[in-house]
């Protein structure tokens, strides 16, 4: 007992400084590529220096790490267990009699640890250095800044109302403004139109209003008009309509979700929805981070699946490639189900689970063929 738990410790030590170097040096070498682009489009901008590509860059690093980890830990474990294969260590400890799922337990709980790691704290984290990194993109590298999803250059917006129906929402349409000497963080819009519905969609009343501004917890209609169902509008006059959404909110809906914290997108995805907005994006990289800790797993036993042969027998250049070439269709299946999930053609957590199920059923079947074929 006392020599499988010395080893499984040492192969878990290995497995980590391994898997931490792999991981440093893969992200320094894709932040180097995104430095080296973020310079070439800053040639032409005459207002960002050096300093200014070389923070957005930093900025990203974080984003950058968590994206690459899953290669780190399926390229780190690999070396890390090739060099142990290679020294007869795991041979000498399999010929003892010790299996292989006692001595892989620590790797695996190494990787389990990067994943939620990963997911609930280095997530957070990413996200609010890539959102920074994002409005320093767009203020100095970009042509065109601020909010995208608009049609006809006026901004849509839903929302529950339940001042005349407990189930009843309002649907806001108006063209958003800035006003000289606005209060930072005042939201505008111009020319609005909102229509209150009922939770069966029938109309209630409809507004009209020159100037609407967005204040904490409600909306401020400025000289509007009350259209009721049959009867004339009454006076211009200035009135509130209670709301959840905020400045923030808006801003971040048209935002990719890599900038919005793992704790903080379940509430966002629920007002997101409620203000009739997609959230399908934002609901698959949740569970995509869900998934993780997961996926870390699969690709810690993967690695021991694809380098855990005697060389001996020969073949492990091809094996050590044929695990390289696994990892790298596992991203393909990643990105091609996020697709299908974005477009609603699979349910979003299929879409985000099935490259990590189909990971983790590859290296057992191959950890089974290995130990006991």
């Amino acid at each position: 007992m006392m020599l499988t738990t010395t080893l499984t410790l040492y192969v878990a030590k290995r497995f980590l400084f391994a898997t931490l170097g792999m991981l440093l040096s893969l992200t320094l070498l894709v932040s180097l590529f995104d430095f080296i682009e973020l310079l070439r489009r800053a040639a032409n901008r005459a207002d960002a220096g050096f300093a200014l590509v070389a923070q957005i860059a930093g900025l990203r690093m974080p984003f950058v790490g968590l994206q690459i980890l899953p290669f780190a830990i399926l390229l780190g474990g690999m070396l890390a267990f090739w060099r142990l294969t290679r020294s007869s260590e795991l041979i000498v400890a399999r010929a003892a009699g010790i299996s292989a799922w006692g001595f892989l337990s620590g790797p695996v709980v190494v990787a389990a640890g990067f994943g939620l790691l990963a997911t609930t704290l280095i997530s957070p984290l990413s996200s609010a250095m890539l959102a920074r990194a994002e409005r320093l993109d767009y203020a100095y590298l970009r042509s065109s800044a601020g909010l995208t999803a608009i049609a006809g250059g006026r901004l849509w917006l839903r929302q529950a109302d339940r001042e005349l129906d407990p189930q009843g929402v309002a649907i806001i349409s108006g063209r958003p403004v800035v006003e000289r000497g606005a209060v930072p963080g005042v939201f505008t819009l111009a020319d609005v139109s909102l229509w209150r519905l009922s939770g069966k969609d029938l109309p209630l009343s409809r507004i009209e209003a020159p100037r609407a501004r967005l204040l904490p917890g409600k909306w401020e209609l400025i000289d509007s008009l009350v259209f009721g169902a049959g009867r004339s509008p009454g006076l211009p006059r200035t009135q509130s309509l209670p709301t959840e959404l905020t400045p923030d909110r808006i801003e971040d809906s048209f935002a990719s979700p890599e900038t919005l914290s793992f704790w903080a997108l379940p509430d966002f995805i629920e007002v997101l929805e409620s203000a009739g907005f997609s959230a399908v994006r934002h609901r698959l990289h949740f569970q995509s981070l869900m998934s993780l800790p997961v996926l870390a797993v699969a690709m810690a036993l993967l690695a021991a699946g694809f380098s855990m042969r005697q060389s001996r027998r020969g073949g492990v250049a091809q094996m050590l490639a044929a695990g390289v070439a696994a990892g790298f269709m596992l991203f393909v299946l990643d990105k091609i189900t996020g697709e299908f999930g974005e477009a609603g053609s699979l349910p979003v957590t299929l879409a985000a689970w099935a490259p990590t199920i189909a990971g983790l059923l590859l290296a057992l079947a191959l950890l089974l063929h290995l130990e006991d074929g």
